[in-house]
């Protein structure tokens, strides 16, 4: 009723032509207000896969019905193939008339119209799907599903989950804060105790961290969208096609460092919130306990932190992250305000430990070794840019000082603690973790 489904999508569809970034806003928004009902809202961005790899004519058949308000689901987990998308059975069939049948089973599908029981996100209903000889349409060509375009359905789908991540990180903290200002222990408010206030301080840098690579990453992709919009009214020059290359590759880094990081935070910030409420939080009587439920499924589905790791590693080790950090030093390079010069002079410092990190563990020109030390890597890189962008934050407006500040402070420990594991480790260690 209020006109926000295919918020993306272009008016001539029914869409409100709005880039990612707004629509990126409005599912954190959402989120924070009810986590399972933005799941169903959220399967708009669906939408987006039908835009840029079908015909017009499916456009024009499907689009306008997602606008409208109905709404989607996207069937890609099966009883054995969960992340490992190569290893799915259901299967096409092709007709002699040229349509198509599927057969198989899909498992874990969010807005399937039936179901399960489970932890959290009870407002969005999951289901297992059984298809026997159910009718289909090819969207795109033939032998690119699993190639391109699934790849750009789970980009946008992690987005999505980044934002959902960050709004369950600002209620949690919005609750947090309220009852540590409420509740009164030995004659004072809890927010007055060293041990409340620095977990309400670390949370709040954590949310503000999250958000700001949340959309930093948006930004990349409705660049790189933008260039493919022009692209198919004109050709792009040599210069368009470099930069469209260039904003599809940030995006392509910022993406799962994004899920991963905001999804841990958004776990780590509703435990927190349960701790600061004490036995109230394990109460059902307050919100906190749903959002700590609602929680822990966002660092599981559209792909475990775990892949996302194994997605952001190879932006680690070829040089894209370094990209990134470049232009952030650059764009402080003029100068900063007094109270981020300590922050400014700790992040370098940072930075020379997580190239150093990279190189050591490159040099021993192990895959296994790379994989092992893939996580620690990948953690550096998200709390240095976090930290950057926190900082250019700041610059802004001074309501970020405080979180620049802690989360810096935050992110120098990560960064000390990996870089001192990985100079005191070599490849031969990794039988130790071995069952």
């Amino acid at each position: 009723k209020a006109g926000l489904m295919g918020m993306a999508m272009p008016r001539r569809l029914g869409g409100l032509n709005f880039p990612i970034t707004p629509y990126i806003m409005a599912a954190d928004i959402v989120s924070r207000a009810d986590t399972g009902f933005e799941n169903l809202w959220g399967l708009q961005d669906c939408a987006e896969t039908i835009y840029e790899f079908a015909s017009e004519e499916q456009k024009q058949k499907y689009i306008p019905r997602v606008c409208a308000g109905e709404t989607m689901s996207m069937d890609l987990t099966e009883p054995d193939a969960g992340s490992d998308l190569q290893s799915v059975m259901l299967k096409a069939t092709e007709q002699p008339d040229g349509t198509w049948l599927l057969n198989g089973v899909k498992r874990f599908i969010t807005n399937g119209d039936s179901d399960e029981n489970k932890m959290g996100i009870k407002g969005s209903p999951t289901c297992e799907l059984v298809y026997k000889n159910a009718k289909a349409e090819l969207c795109g060509s033939r032998r690119m599903g699993l190639i391109k375009y699934v790849m750009a359905l789970m980009n946008g789908a992690r987005l999505g989950i980044a934002a959902q991540s960050v709004g369950v990180s600002e209620i949690a903290y919005r609750e947090a804060l309220a009852y540590a200002k409420d509740r009164k222990q030995f004659g004072k408010a809890i927010i007055e105790f060293p041990a409340v206030f620095e977990m309400l301080a670390t949370m709040k840098a954590k949310l503000d961290a999250s958000r700001s690579l949340l959309y930093e990453t948006s930004r990349y992709v409705d660049l790189y969208k933008a260039y493919d919009d022009i692209a198919k009214e004109r050709a792009l020059t040599p210069e368009e096609k470099k930069e469209s290359k260039l904003y599809s590759k940030l995006a392509d880094a910022c993406t799962p460092l994004a899920k991963g990081l905001s999804s841990e935070y958004c776990n780590q910030n509703a435990y927190d919130c349960i701790q600061i409420h004490g036995g109230s939080g394990f109460m059902k009587d307050y919100a906190c306990e749903r959002v700590y439920r609602d929680a822990r499924i966002t660092s599981i589905y559209e792909g475990t932190t775990q892949l996302q790791v194994v997605a952001a590693i190879r932006h680690v080790t070829t040089g894209t992250v370094n990209l990134l950090i470049d232009s952030y030093r650059e764009q402080l390079a003029a100068g900063i305000k007094p109270a981020l010069e300590t922050a400014k002079a700790n992040l370098e410092q940072m930075t020379e430990k997580y190239n150093a990190a990279i190189a050591s563990v490159l040099e021993a020109k192990d895959t296994a070794y790379v994989d092992f030390m893939a996580r620690r890597l990948v953690e550096m890189a998200g709390n240095i840019i976090m930290s950057y962008l926190l900082l250019l934050d700041a610059q802004r407006n001074d309501s970020f000082i405080r979180s620049a500040q802690v989360y810096n402070k935050m992110a120098q420990a990560v960064v000390n603690t990996h870089s001192d594991f990985i100079a005191n480790f070599t490849p031969d260690q990794i039988e130790f973790y071995k069952a």
